[in-house]
């Protein structure tokens, strides 16, 4: 079974550990069995890339994927981590919810 996560494509998150700390970005992508995300513009390598017929060869800079302990969600509200929680709102759908400032994050 693989794990519940809280971060979602598209969030909006902080680096809180390691050499990126204090940067932020979008999610890109989440991978649920190995517990990583990629951030955009964080955890950046240099890969040597062969030419083909459709890509230039060199050395080409992309994101790596980071460990999800080592990201916090940005409050909506002032912009700082934040941990998320879930409520249920009157009309019965289940959003996740800043705990610090209390701000509904899916909308």
């Amino acid at each position: 079974m693989q794990p519940k996560l809280k971060i979602k494509k598209g969030d909006r998150v902080i680096v809180v550990t390691g050499k990126d700390k204090g940067k932020t970005g979008n999610v890109i992508k989440v991978m649920l069995g190995e517990n990583r995300v990629l951030v955009q513009g964080v955890n950046m390598i240099k890969r040597h890339q062969r030419q083909t017929q459709t890509e230039q060869g060199g050395i080409i800079t992309k994101e790596a994927p980071i460990e999800v302990s080592n990201i916090a969600h940005l409050d909506p509200k002032d912009n700082k981590p934040t941990r998320i929680g879930y409520k249920i709102l009157a009309d019965g759908r289940k959003v996740r919810y800043a705990k610090k400032s209390g701000e509904v994050i899916d909308v």
